[in-house]
């Protein structure tokens, strides 16, 4: 599908290329992805870890200093402009305001010496004409929002001193506080028991409901993307191998890499115990990636062309793209 026909899009990707220059080379970590989200949708990122996946949304609020960061081309349009263009004021505004990004790494996000109840407030003044108390008010209310226990003292709380899953909540919380156009999660259950985790999907699901924001959920776990993504992107050494709906990826997965990572997941049911299939193999060097496709080394159904050359990306449906050789062959 050419997403430049997709009806306002809120964000479009378009052929982005994140590179770095290391002492070891050229890594390439995004390499000529694109896609889309529209206005009220969820577009779920999986993969194995070295895919790209935080690093392409990392790029869409350039969080990551260039350098040792490089765009060697591509762009990222959010509501018409066109984020690699621009300036420091402007991204500020856009930071935390209209687009929003909860962390994987809740310790290495919030500051030690702060308490949250400073960290949640000056989130909030930057973008929300409120003064110090409402917005400490605002901050509480949050809290109670994502389920924190005892709010009130966790307010007045430093980081270091919550655990994993409390610093995820907080990190949501702050997320949340200016009801973003646009929601970045990377991994935001990860640290979560199965009750608060549902929570804080009902949470991210709402937003979506009542404000119309765009949400990007990175995750491992596929069976959370089935729950709440409207569409599935599954990328791999820095390429996007297959994009489909939710539905389609689940029933009618075409790419080998997405149908081994389907293939990986335990059912769920004790009488259907047994050992998972795996996908022989790990994810390349992002520095030495294998020419042509980089998972044929992995595939079982790998053709000669895929040693040589980037598959095009093909259309099979309504929305369903894949990159292998395997489709755009016609086999």
């Amino acid at each position: 599908m050419d997403i430049t026909m997709v009806d306002a899009p809120l964000l479009q990707v378009k052929n982005l290329k994140a590179y770095f220059d290391t002492v070891d080379g050229l890594l390439k970590a995004v390499d000529d992805v694109s896609f889309y989200i529209r206005r009220g949708e969820i577009l779920g990122i999986a993969g194995e870890s070295g895919c790209g996946k935080s690093v392409t949304c990392q790029s869409i609020l350039r969080l990551i200093p260039s350098p040792p960061v490089r765009y060697d081309g591509g762009e990222i349009i959010f509501d018409g402009q066109d984020v690699l263009k621009m300036g420091v004021g402007k991204l500020r505004e856009l930071r935390g305001g209209r687009i929003a990004m909860i962390f994987q790494e809740p310790m290495s996000s919030l500051n030690p010496v702060l308490t949250v109840r400073n960290q949640l407030v000056e989130a909030i003044r930057n973008h929300l004409p409120l003064d110090y108390k409402e917005a400490s008010s605002l901050a509480l209310d949050l809290l109670k929002r994502v389920r924190i226990p005892d709010p009130e003292l966790v307010l007045d709380e430093y980081s270091f001193t919550l655990s994993g899953g409390m610093r995820q909540r907080v990190m949501i919380a702050m997320a949340l506080s200016c009801e973003p156009d646009l929601l970045i999660a990377d991994e935001p259950t990860t640290a979560l028991d199965v009750t608060v985790q549902a929570q804080i999907l009902g949470l991210i699901r709402n937003l979506k409901e009542t404000n119309g924001a765009g949400v990007v959920f990175i995750t491992h776990d596929l069976g959370i993307l089935y729950e709440i993504a409207g569409r599935i992107m599954i990328m791999y050494a820095g390429k996007v191998c297959e994009s489909a709906g939710t539905r389609e990826i689940a029933v009618n997965a075409m790419h080998p890499y997405t149908q081994g990572l389907i293939n990986s997941r335990p059912s769920g049911f004790a009488a259907d115990v047994k050992r998972l299939p795996v996908i022989e193999g790990n994810v390349p060097s992002l520095l030495d990636k294998p020419p042509g496709c980089p998972f044929h080394p992995r595939c079982k159904d790998a053709l000669p062309v895929c040693s040589e050359a980037f598959p095009p990306t093909t259309e099979i449906g309504d929305e369903h793209t894949v990159a292998c050789w395997k489709y755009s062959r016609g086999q």
